[in-house]
């Protein structure tokens, strides 16, 4: 790990982020970063992109603000694999090189960054009454998972919304479950809808917390590759593989339901959100099998 970049020592915010993205595109000038979209509050959502080859995969972090560990682990993944790139060194026991020829690889590492750092930082002045008012009065908002408007992401999607709007509480904005009154109303979720349209991926990695498990079904829709797929992640990082749980309108549900393509949805670590730094390397472990294996795979 390069340690001058302060990967995984402690946790960063959105500001942090950019100054690490920034790092990156001086260092290493054959990757692309790209805007996909902007939050509620203007911040613009980043895209970090590598490789020329043809499978497309994509992975993404922080969907949910108080999970803002998966963004750390996203960003050490990309250094690990960069670093492997660039001096030749092996990355789980493997030489990479050719996974950049074979594979072109989209992260975006904080998909909520209005809320990670509502999470880390608390709220802006002019919005602090109003995101108390959500909070139950409380200015403590290590716990909220939702964006600044008091919506939960990963309830934005179109794959049964409905009835993830019937199952939820609460039924108005609140730090965390909250589906809004429509989906795709969330700047944020509407990049993340617009960039897989606009890429066609053949796989996608959503990267939550906790419970060292991860889904990859949804419907029936999943083909039959993401059953293999599964295994592998599965023996790599020790996670158990679930293929159904009674949940909709989520990222993974709608890739696997309008693309038919293999879709995960990694519940890193285990206790509870947001988990402490001291599984930080644990977590890593684990995830960087999956991400190897999911480069590796033949789909």
């Amino acid at each position: 790990m390069d340690q001058s970049l302060n990967i995984g020592t402690y946790a960063y915010d959105y500001k942090k982020l950019v100054k690490i993205i920034n790092e990156f595109k001086r260092k290493y000038p054959f990757i692309a970063v790209n805007t996909i979209g902007n939050s509620v509050l203007g911040n613009p959502i980043h895209e970090i992109k590598i490789g020329k080859g043809s499978k497309k995969i994509h992975m993404n972090g922080s969907f949910h603000a108080n999970e803002w560990i998966t963004t750390m682990v996203l960003i050490s993944l990309v250094n690990h694999y960069l670093l492997a790139l660039t001096n030749g060194t092996l990355m789980r026991g493997s030489k990479v090189l050719n996974l950049y020829q074979e594979v072109e690889l989209s992260v975006v590492p904080m998909v909520n960054p209005d809320g990670v750092d509502l999470v880390l930082n608390g709220p802006p002045d002019h919005l602090r009454e109003e995101v108390m008012r959500m909070n139950e009065g409380s200015d403590d908002f290590i716990h909220w998972k939702a964006n600044i408007n008091g919506i939960d992401l990963n309830n934005q999607f179109p794959a049964n919304w409905d009835i993830c709007r019937q199952n939820k509480q609460p039924k108005s904005p609140a730090p965390r479950d909250f589906p809004g009154h429509a989906p795709l109303t969330e700047p944020e979720a509407v990049a993340m809808a617009d960039l897989v349209k606009k890429n066609s991926y053949d796989c996608v990695l959503a990267f939550h917390t906790q419970g060292e498990e991860f889904y990859w079904g949804y419907e029936g829709y999943e083909p039959s590759e993401s059953e293999k797929l599964a295994k592998e992640f599965e023996r790599v990082s020790g996670y158990q593989a679930i293929r159904y749980v009674n949940s909709h309108a989520g990222f993974k549900d709608w890739f696997i339901q309008e693309f038919k393509r293999p879709g995960f949805t990694l519940e890193l670590g285990k206790g509870i959100n947001p988990l402490p730094l001291s599984q930080f390397l644990k977590i890593l472990k684990s995830a960087e099998g999956i991400f190897l294996a999911a480069l590796n795979f033949d789909l």
